[in-house]
């Protein structure tokens, strides 16, 4: 990061914020950002108890030992943790972009409702030809895994240089990172299909309302509290969905523009699509194992140490602290690892975390800078070529003039 460059911190979300996120919850549409104040201001209660118990204050955390049915806690959330990230310029402390992290939906007897899809195939002996369809069924899934969702960046940050989506999205694998045993073996990412500018989507209108009589906002609201209508209401069998109108099959297991980037950046951290849909809106479910993605294998814990000069070093990362009282701050800076093991930062970095020397901070190595003509690669992989190429030099140095006093052989066509 240059000097002089703003900084951008991502923290926990704050009461200050809840007039913010209930804006940026206008602008799209999430199951899990819904445009409800009392809602919200909710999730930032138990956001904060979920930092503090991740911060080791584990005496100030209290969960409820069934579904609350209130202030948007579902039985599938109940008992998990719930951390919202927000993203602000340190100057002007404006919240600019928000994400969640939950560390388990559902479970054994309240399981996440989805659809599998699945293909069928007919054939006619008489006619000498067959036919394939795909058909939907309830899927109950109460393995519980760790679900992502919630982000959301303000459209004039979108593009930034900074690239200030990514790391309000990649922090959620940082923290995981940190606190791998609050997280389950599996991630879940339910993405957000295409839906119309006034919040309707084509494939709950001719699917899903089919079978449950409420508007696709209504049904929204009632998931925050309980799935439970589903299951009771949707068929139990096959669903065939080349009964569909062609425009509203089209968009099963597709993702709406907005949401193109988010899906891309996942699917190279490895997630992967298996065939599962919102029964909403026919969104995809796309899932990876939490001990694969390399982002949060390569996150590990230091000390801070002395500050270090811009300049002085080319690897950039996320680094975050966190402390008892349960306020996280984390910054894209660049860093150093000293002999010692000490994590050092710049002191624009290390006042941005309001941190001083001897403090604990996690680091996640994101990349080198790039040279023009060289390719992309990470920090380990950059360090090898360049120990190679010492070595190589080596070895030619020294093979060089044992080579020059032979005589060139003729090599067979």
């Amino acid at each position: 990061m240059a000097k002089g460059a703003p900084m951008y911190v991502v923290r926990r979300a704050m009461m200050s914020d809840l007039p913010t996120l209930h804006k940026m919850s206008k602008m799209v549409h999430f199951i899990n950002l819904p445009p409800d104040q009392e809602i919200i201001a909710d999730k930032i209660r138990n956001s904060r108890k979920s930092f503090m118990r991740a911060g080791g204050n584990a005496k100030s955390v209290h969960k409820p030992k069934g579904p609350s049915g209130k202030g948007g806690i579902s039985e599938k959330t109940a008992m998990a943790d719930i951390f919202m990230f927000v993203i602000e310029e340190v100057n002007s402390e404006a919240c600019i972009g928000t994400s969640q992290l939950v560390s388990q939906m559902g479970g054994p007897g309240h399981p996440n409702v989805c659809f599998k899809l699945e293909t069928r195939e007919k054939y006619a002996n008489d006619l000498k030809f067959g036919t394939k369809h795909t058909v939907a069924r309830v899927h109950l899934d109460e393995s519980g895994p760790t679900e992502l969702g919630g982000l959301i960046l303000q459209p004039s940050f979108r593009g930034h240089k900074m690239k200030l989506g990514r790391f309000v999205a990649l922090i959620r694998f940082h923290f995981m990172g940190l606190h791998r045993k609050m997280f389950r073996p599996t991630i879940l990412a339910e993405l957000m299909a295409p839906i119309t500018s006034n919040g309707e989507s084509l494939v709950w209108d001719t699917l899903g309302r089919r079978f449950i009589p409420l508007s696709y906002d209504e049904a929204d609201r009632f998931c925050q509290y309980s799935r439970e209508f589903m299951t009771e209401l949707l068929p139990e069998g096959d669903i065939h969905l080349s009964l569909l109108p062609p425009a509203a099959r089209a968009q099963i297991g597709e993702v709406g523009p907005d949401t193109v980037p988010a899906r891309r950046m996942l699917e190279k951290l490895g997630f992967e699509y298996h065939g599962f849909v919102d029964p909403f809106d026919g969104g995809p479910y796309i899932t990876a194992k939490t001990d694969e993605i390399d982002l949060i294998n390569d996150t590990f814990h230091a000390k801070l140490g002395a500050s270090i000069l811009h300049g002085q070093t080319d690897q950039v990362g996320i680094v975050s602290v966190l402390s008892s009282d349960g306020d996280f701050r984390a910054v894209q800076t660049a860093f150093q690892v000293d002999r010692s093991g000490k994590l050092r930062l710049t002191s624009e970095a290390m006042m941005a975390l309001h941190a001083d020397v001897g403090v604990e901070a996690g680091c996640t190595p994101m990349r080198v800078p790039v040279e023009p003509g060289r390719a992309k690669g990470s920090a380990k992989k950059v360090a090898k070529k360049k120990a190679a190429k010492k070595t190589s030099k080596k070895v030619n140095k020294k093979t060089s003039k044992k080579v020059s006093k032979k005589k060139p052989t003729r090599r067979k066509a």
